[in-house]
């Protein structure tokens, strides 16, 4: 199947062959039918794409602020690669979809029901259920790929809240400004318009609208006072996208005394606190589509808000948006402007800077044949495969494994033979800048494959361990990015399973690359001779994430220790070289308001050898503070080690210093050894029984921090 993506890093908007998504717990896959270009995000989009470098950073001023703290606390060249991977991440366009389900996951869905969605421009969409609405049968499936735009208009008139007779000015009149015109008047208001485009003006007429058009220097406040029979308008709806300040400015000036303002676009906000504290205006801002956008466990859970306390979603806004254009109350066909075949999709991002493009909409044909292979061939199918070489299938091809993983497989030497993401963009972008023969959506593409002898696991934390397992049942190599698994049921279960196979057992390896990371290498040469128990202090500066992140979810991601704390108690496993004994933890307590999450934690390791080490994993420091510092204390001397750029040792004997120019958490080394060990028949580079150990403890301390 195809779809339009957009690079970032030179703002080329491409058409390209991708394998057809797989379908999850919770999701419908929908075949489309008609998708509609938004003259207004996209075109942000393209031309933030196209955009140098300098133009970008003026964009948004934040990011080059973490930027900068990157550069200060991890070196130059580790923040070049960083930023240009996120830039080469390919962005997939469009958010108005409508067609008809050809496999579904969730209950109120069957096979053939026709739907709008907020899917991509693609011809095959996976879409979760609470993003879905039912299409009317005497609604077109043009007019029905509105909805997503109408349900962002809609949004912002209920905040609003007009009532009828209401005097409300729309100010911008491109989609969203016409759709929410006509939502007002079928609230029974009275609706002003304005914009400096006459055409768009017109069609606000016709939907029965006064207007006022700045393009002929018609002054709004003038005729907004007039409009509202000198007493101020009772409400402003803002759908322009401007960088100036007059349309906050304008607003202000023409509302009556407790008026409000919604902002659904996007403007300058210099407010002038005059124009707002003397009449005492009420200003909010719209998110999107309705309660339940960018909520997880709404979105991606399907977990529905209880109507009685929240009685318009975003799912039921796409309802309401539906039956109104059922209805009559909203017509759609006067803002289609262009209309464009799929295969010239191209050709209507051409007509983004067009001032007379307003309603684009690109329209599939093709029948669904072979739309839904989840295997396409991008390489060179007449590969050489040798049973001595490590060929590599990669489950997961998000950032992490983008940008780290695959380029040091690769470098390794590993034959690079299929990659496999859930939505088949990343399997075909990456998969062909990084020399892979087969993009796929398949996982059974490389568990079952007879060419693949090793198979790297990148995915979301809870699937890992059946990942894990199911390879290992197909005797293949396995290397596993953290964790090995979030709970000790998996945990028992791959043990269980590994210690089953018969005859020579193939490698399991979890990415712990810290301890392949050359200060580490020193530090343990150092240690290794020297008598006696150490004492280790690790401070980890992990950084605020939201509580909404997947990695919070104990279900998904296990947790932060879980999911990247285990780094820390096999580092400090690693350079001991003594069983863990236990563990004692303790996390901020709890206080009014706050909900405590495992990212404040002090964790104190007891190890056999009678060593113990505290590791401090800290969400509440400032970036600017590097991320990891790890001191030791043993026989009159110390070793401190700063964010993996510089060790310094304090009364050690022949050893001062070693400082890198950049950083190295030797994640390229941890990766040669694993494929070393393979090519070369050794053993693997962290035994079994040291990856069991650490997992288990992880979990452990995981679960006693959540019952405290």
């Amino acid at each position: 199947m195809r779809q339009i993506l957009q690079n970032l890093k030179d703002g080329e908007t491409m058409l390209v062959e991708i394998p057809a998504p797989s379908n999850r717990l919770g999701n419908v896959l929908i075949k489309t039918n008609n998708s509609v270009v938004s003259a207004g995000t996209e075109r942000m989009l393209v031309n933030f794409g196209k955009a140098n470098y300098i133009e970008k950073a003026r964009q948004q001023p934040d990011k080059v602020k973490q930027v900068l703290n990157k550069v200060k606390t991890d070196g130059l060249k580790p923040t070049i690669e960083a930023v240009t991977s996120k830039l080469e991440q390919p962005l997939p366009l469009g958010y108005c979809n409508a067609g008809i389900v050809i496999d579904s996951e969730v209950s109120e869905f069957k096979v053939g029901d026709r739907v709008i969605s907020n899917g991509h421009h693609a011809e095959i969409v996976r879409v979760p259920g609470n993003l879905c609405a039912k299409i009317p049968d005497n609604v077109d499936d043009e007019s029905a790929a509105f909805t997503v735009l109408g349900s962002i208009a809609l949004q912002g008139v209920r905040l609003i809240s007009p009532t009828i007779g209401e005097a409300i000015v729309v100010s911008g009149l491109g989609l969203i400004g016409l759709i929410a015109v006509q939502i007002l008047k079928a609230n029974g208001c009275r609706v002003l318009g304005i914009d400096f485009d006459e055409r768009k003006c017109a069609l606000a007429r016709e939907f029965g609208a006064d207007t006022v058009n700045l393009s002929v220097g018609e002054d709004p406040l003038l005729v907004a006072n007039s409009f509202s029979r000198g007493r101020g308008v009772d409400a402003v709806l803002i759908t322009a996208a401007t960088d100036s300040n007059e349309p906050m400015s304008q607003a202000a000036n023409m509302l009556r005394k407790r008026g409000r303002i919604v902002l659904v676009g996007v403007v300058g906000l210099e407010l002038s606190r005059a124009e707002f504290y003397e009449k005492e205006i009420t200003f909010q801002v719209s998110c999107s589509y309705g309660p339940g956008r960018y909520d997880p466990q709404y979105e991606d859970q399907g977990r529905d808000y209880p109507v009685g306390f929240v009685r318009w979603t975003e799912q039921r806004n796409f309802e309401a948006v539906l039956d109104m254009i059922s209805d009559g109350a909203i017509q759609i066909l006067p803002l289609i402007t262009h209309r464009f075949n799929f295969e010239d999709a191209l050709s209507a991002y051409e007509q983004l800077n067009n001032s007379k493009a307003l309603g684009i909409v690109l329209a599939y044909s093709s029948a669904l044949g072979d739309l839904d292979k989840q295997d396409v061939l991008i390489g060179d199918n007449d590969q050489y495969y040798s049973s001595d070489a490590v060929t590599c299938g990669f489950l997961g091809g998000g950032n992490y494994a983008s940008r780290v993983l695959i380029p040091a497989f690769r470098k390794s030497g590993a034959k690079m033979e299929t990659l496999v993401t859930s939505r088949g963009v990343n399997s075909s972008v990456q998969g062909k800048k990084n020399g892979f023969n087969i993009a796929s959506t398949s996982e059974s593409s490389v568990i079952n494959s007879r060419t693949i002898n090793t198979v790297v696991i990148a995915t979301q934390h809870n699937l890992h361990a059946l990942q894990v397992i199911e390879a290992l049942k197909q005797h293949k190599h396995v290397f596993v990015e953290k964790p090995l698994a979030i709970n000790a049921d998996e945990l028992q279960e791959i043990k269980s399973v590994y210690a089953s196979i018969k005859g020579e057992k193939p490698k399991l390896m979890v990415g712990f690359n810290r301890r392949f990371a050359p200060h580490i290498i020193k530090m343990k040469n150092l240690l290794s001779p020297q008598d006696g128990p150490k004492i280790f202090i690790m401070t980890v500066n992990a950084g605020e994430i939201p509580g909404e992140h997947w990695t919070q979810d104990a279900l998904v991601g296990g947790g932060r220790i879980i999911g990247e704390g285990c780094h820390f108690i096999d580092l400090l496993k690693f350079l001991t070289g003594s069983k863990i004994a236990g563990f004692s933890a303790t996390k901020v307590g709890e206080y009014p308001g706050i909900k405590v999450r495992g990212d404040k934690v002090s964790i104190t390791l007891t190890f056999e050898d009678g060593s113990f080490g505290t590791i401090h994993y800290l969400s509440n420091g400032g970036k600017v503070f590097p991320k990891e510092r790890l001191e030791i204390f043993c026989n009159d001397a110390v070793l401190q080690l700063d964010n993996f750029k510089k060790l310094r040792g304090f009364g050690w004997k022949g050893f001062n210093k070693m400082n890198l120019l950049n950083q190295n958490k030797g994640q390229y080394n941890c990766v040669k050894s694993f494929v070393d060990s393979i090519e070369n028949g050794g053993k693997s580079p962290i035994s079994f029984e040291d990856i069991f150990e650490v997992s288990k403890f992880s979990i452990e301390i995981s679960d006693y921090l959540s019952k405290t």
